[in-house]
């Protein structure tokens, strides 16, 4: 799958965010694609593939500066606040596949 476009290879991570990663409220489950939120995770962990820097503390970190607004913008919490452990874990595989292949 080598891309070498940077706008297709962060289609093509933003699509597999969007379709393997989801925040979880009170159990219902609401993907990243569905909450439009995919595009933004993808631009802001894109920099640690190039830079060969995909790791969970580096990925945390940036989940944690991402705010989302709940309660139509009342108030934000961290995009990390809403992910499960495993979610975590599939994001991390793969942004960590993307840096291999690309």
């Amino acid at each position: 799958m080598a891309k070498t476009n940077t706008a297709e290879l962060l289609e093509a991570l933003a699509a597999e965010i969007g379709e393997n990663v989801y925040i979880d409220v009170a159990k219902w489950h609401l993907y990243l694609s569905n909450a439009k939120l995919h595009t933004l995770v993808a631009e802001q962990l894109y920099p640690l593939i190039t830079s060969n820097a995909v790791n969970e503390d580096q990925v945390t970190q940036v989940l944690s500066s991402i705010s989302v607004k709940i309660g139509g913008g009342k108030r934000e919490l961290p995009l990390i606040d809403f992910l499960p452990v495993q979610c975590q874990v599939n994001l991390v595989d793969i942004l960590e596949k993307f840096q291999r292949e690309n």
